[in-house]
């Protein structure tokens, strides 16, 4: 795999995947595996970008296990999460309890989203038919009637066209393929949006509560060694009026939430600190043209309930290489075989979206409308959290997910 490749005025691969995030990485590794002469394009320089999905689950820890990575991979900082505990108006709740899973790794691990990329990118090294371009943006679909036939991609050194058999689109919920190409997109919506910062944290501060919930307010707090990463969420559209509140309202709303961020939280300065997530829940409702293929959130994008986007994406990337691996060995799979990773991989995604929508619509949304009137423990959360074998249900859920794939893709020889 090389990196600092002086692009050319233009290029011939097999495959070029558009997007270096766990989608497009996970998937120009499967391919440079099965010897696939395929080319991974990052706009940016580097991998290091703030308030990225940094859970890595089960599911996918099961997938460097079984390419071999895990290992390595689990040498790298990170911090481990198997029970989520939560304060509910008050009243202590557990939502899930991975160790009550049958799975080689039963926690989530919490690392920094470009150290995975990047470990993914330093184990493709050893693979010649992979190549990464950071710096290299896709601006334009190349056409050929009514085939697409690769990008047109921006360099720091000019203007490249990379003629492709394949294309997948793997830039993410604002897809600049997925709309070059005119995919129709499917809006299902949330009642939300997230507020991301960091407090600091000293080495003697521990706290297992990772969900809180009070009339008109919810925040999720994760130990991330020496800082606390917070989540706190707001209605829909709100966050002008948040910020008009001012800086100090917000803070003592959060030190009254979580207390154990009373020390760390000076390091919020301002509202630069603060970074808006716009929560959107939506999916193509074709996935496939001739030539082009999309996935990950250019194909779904997912609601940070249960932290599951990451994982959607390496599943739809195991899942593609599974089943177009060997086809690509002789050119560019048809549309219908390329629509066959939609047809593998939609069940999921409506299924997890839906639990999405339903935890969204009647357990945030109705929190964040609660105003000053006492909040009640929902039935299902009281059930399971008086019931510990039910842990091992959300547990499953969220960690392994639905029809979670497993590595089928054959390895070339020598790789």
């Amino acid at each position: 795999m090389t990196s600092g490749q002086q692009p050319g005025k233009t290029m011939k691969v097999r495959c070029c995947i558009v997007g270096g995030g766990p989608a497009g990485m996970m998937l120009g590794y499967l391919l440079g595996r099965a010897g696939i002469d395929v080319v991974v394009l990052e706009k940016h320089a580097d991998f290091f970008r703030d308030f990225r999905g940094d859970t890595v689950h089960p599911s996918t820890l099961q997938v460097m296990d079984e390419l071999g990575l895990i290992d390595g991979f689990l040498k790298l900082p990170h911090q481990r999460l198997q029970k989520m505990d939560g304060l509910f108006g008050g009243t202590p709740v557990r939502i899930a309890d991975l160790s009550r899973l049958h799975t080689k790794y039963p926690f989530i691990a919490f690392m920094p989203q470009w150290d995975f990329l990047n470990y993914l990118r330093e184990a493709g090294r050893r693979f010649a038919s992979l190549k990464v371009m950071m710096s290299t943006e896709a601006v334009d679909l190349i056409r050929r009637g009514e085939t697409i036939a690769g990008v047109r991609a921006k360099t720091p050194d000019g203007t490249i066209d990379i003629e492709a058999d394949l294309t997948i689109a793997c830039d993410g919920r604002h897809s600049t393929v997925r709309e070059r190409a005119g995919l129709p997109v499917e809006e299902i919506g949330a009642p939300m949006d997230v507020l991301w910062f960091r407090a600091g944290r000293r080495p003697d501060e521990t706290e297992n509560v990772f969900a809180r919930v009070e009339p008109g307010k919810m925040m999720i707090t994760f130990d991330r060694g020496d800082y606390w990463q917070c989540a706190y969420v707001i209605a829909k559209g709100q966050h002008e009026a948040v910020k008009a509140r001012g800086l100090q309202a917000l803070l003592d709303d959060v030190v009254r939430m979580a207390p154990i961020l009373r020390s760390g939280i000076a390091e919020v300065k301002s509202f630069d600190d603060i970074k808006l997530l716009t929560v959107a829940i939506n999916r193509l409702t074709r996935w496939t043209q001739p030539g082009l293929l999309c996935i990950g959130d250019a194909a779904h994008a997912m609601s940070p309930v249960g932290g599951v986007g990451v994982n959607l994406a390496v599943q739809d990337a195991v899942a593609t290489a599974n089943l177009l691996a060997d086809k690509l060995q002789h050119g560019c799979p048809s549309e219908d075989e390329l629509d066959a990773i939609r047809r593998r991989r939609e069940f999921p995604v409506k299924m997890t979206q839906r639990m999405q929508v339903v935890v969204q619509n009647n357990l945030i949304s109705g929190a964040l409308r609660s105003g000053d009137r006492p909040l009640k423990v929902p039935l299902v959360v009281r059930l399971i959290t008086a019931l510990p074998w039910l842990q091992g249900i959300p547990a499953r859920l969220i960690a392994l997910g639905v029809r979670p794939e497993h590595v089928h893709s054959r390895a070339a020889p020598g790789s």
